[in-house]
């Protein structure tokens, strides 16, 4: 199969486009590689800041159309596939499904049904944008509903939805948000990612344990990551002898993952009831993730054996919770370490999702 990605979020089509390719496939990765993370693309669709930026970003994507033409599959990794107003993107949507075979949305991240069905429908328990019945209300996701209810984003978000030929949502929230609308054309495929070689290094027991967080500055509060550091911060004030955190904020994807190779533990999306990709990297190393193990996660991935992830509800007290346990039980480390690769590599393992989307595209080609 020819195979167009475009877009980019958190490494899903680049790390995809490399298992496509061992099962023989010919894919091209167009893409801004997700702002500053930077992640591998074929085509840097990258837009310079400021108006010119996006007259300069429009002029690039209409020269490039005619290439994007005879693919078998092309698949979005979200409405807003590149950094254009959505007014722009309408007709180059439309380009897409008239010159190639199946056009594909990813359901991997922030779009309208995400909003609307944490904002409405409310079937999570907690999610970025609702504790409860109780509608979160910082800055963060005033701002995102703003965006993406009652505005051209949503309008284009529910135009592809209904016309394209199918969506892969990543994990169990997005699924949820779009499987009871679209049933016959919604498949759940696990995000896929790459399992390094070897085993972690587990420490001797006398040395502390490596705590790590990852700050985006700008989406601190939305994410959950001002509860989970403060919690960190006054967990290692009281365990000094067991604990120590290191913080690192808004780096490039290479120098984010050396920083992170240290860490033992890592907290990330206070929020989430799935582990992100950032947090599948993370176990892939052999690194114990707080975060979101809800077991919805683990019953759409029909797992009930392994369970590496130290959940966490979202509050300040159930993360110092679980810090408090790894400080008193530390011996527990190296079993979850284990735990942590064994379930990447089980569910996430880029060659085997690969094989998943090749599945799922043959069905859609027919």
């Amino acid at each position: 199969m020819r195979i167009l990605l475009l877009g980019e979020y958190s490494n899903v089509h680049a790390t995809l486009a490399k298992g496509l390719r061992v099962l023989g496939h010919e894919v091209t990765v167009a893409s801004n590689g997700d702002f500053w993370k930077d992640y591998e693309r074929d085509i840097d669709l990258s837009r310079r800041p400021g108006k010119m930026g996006g007259i300069s970003l429009y002029a690039k994507v209409l020269s490039l159309l005619p290439q994007w033409r005879g693919y078998d599959v092309v698949q979005l990794i979200n409405p807003m596939f590149l950094e254009l107003r959505a007014e722009r993107l309408f007709a180059i949507y439309n380009f897409l499904c008239r010159h190639n075979g199946k056009v594909v949305l990813g359901a991997f991240g922030m779009d309208s049904y995400w909003v609307s069905t944490c904002v409405e429908k409310k079937p999570l328990r907690y999610s970025d944008f609702n504790i409860g019945d109780t509608l979160r209300t910082n800055a963060d996701a005033l701002r995102e509903r703003a965006d993406w209810q009652g505005t051209a984003k949503e309008k284009l978000n529910r135009e592809i939805a209904t016309t394209c030929d199918g969506i892969v949502a990543g994990l169990y929230e997005y699924w949820l948000c779009y499987q009871p609308i679209f049933p016959q054309k919604t498949v759940f495929i696990p995000y896929p990612m790459e399992i390094p070689e070897g085993k972690p290094q587990h420490k001797p027991e006398h040395d502390k344990i490596h705590l790590f967080i990852g700050i985006n500055k700008t989406r601190s509060e939305y994410k959950g990551t001002d509860i989970m550091l403060a919690a960190a911060q006054d967990a290692v004030a009281q365990y000094p002898d067991s604990l120590q955190l290191e913080i690192a904020e808004s780096l490039p994807f290479n120098e984010y993952k050396e920083r992170l190779d240290s860490a033992d533990v890592m907290l990330d999306q206070l929020y989430s009831y799935t582990p992100s990709m950032n947090t599948l990297l993370a176990m892939s190393k052999g690194i114990v993730c707080i975060g979101g193990g809800e077991p919805e996660n683990y019953e759409i991935l029909d797992e009930h054996e392994l369970f590496p992830i130290l959940n966490v509800t979202p509050s300040y007290e159930s993360v110092f919770e679980v810090l408090q346990g790894i400080a008193h039980h530390p011996e527990r480390i190296a079993m979850l370490k284990e735990q942590s690769i064994a379930y990447v590599r089980k569910h996430h393992e880029y060659v085997g999702v690969a094989r998943r989307y090749e599945k799922f595209y043959s069905m859609l080609l027919g």
